[in-house]
C-alpha cells in the first residue's frame, strides 16, 4: 500500500512531510506536492507530519478525494523528486482551510 497527498495540499504545499521521508517518495510541482507510488514504502511517517491533513493512506483516502490516487501516479512520474524541507509559500496558511482546490492545482 502507498499514501495519497490529496487536496487540502494545494496552494499550501507545507513540506514538513518530505522532511521525514526515508526514500524520499515526495515529488514537488508548482503549488502541490505528490507521492510516487512506486517508492513509498508505507512508513506512514509523513501523515504525522502534514499540517493540513492532506495525506492518507491509499485504503483510506475519502471518498471525494479517490481521483487523488491516479493524480499522484501521474504527476509523481512528471514532477522531480524534493528531498529538502522548503519554506511554505507565503499564504499558505490562507488556503489550509479552503476545501475546493482542485481547479487551482498547476501541472
Amino acid at each position: 500500500m502507498t499514501y495519497v497527498v490529496t487536496e487540502s495540499c494545494i496552494r499550501c504545499k507545507y513540506t514538513d512531510c518530505v522532511d521525514v521521508c526515508p526514500v524520499d517518495c515526495f515529488r514537488e510541482g508548482p503549488n502541490f506536492l505528490v507521492i510516487d507510488p512506486d517508492e513509498c514504502i508505507d512508513c506512514t511517517l509523513c501523515v504525522a507530519e502534514c499540517p493540513v491533513e492532506a495525506i492518507y493512506a491509499e485504503d483510506d483516502v475519502p471518498s471525494d478525494q479517490l481521483q487523488f490516487k491516479a493524480l499522484n501516479a501521474e504527476l509523481s512520474k512528471l514532477w522531480k523528486p524534493i528531498i529538502e524541507r522548503k519554506p511554505a509559500p507565503a499564504d499558505a496558511d490562507e488556503w489550509k482551510t479552503v476545501k475546493a482546490k482542485l481547479q487551482l492545482l498547476e501541472r
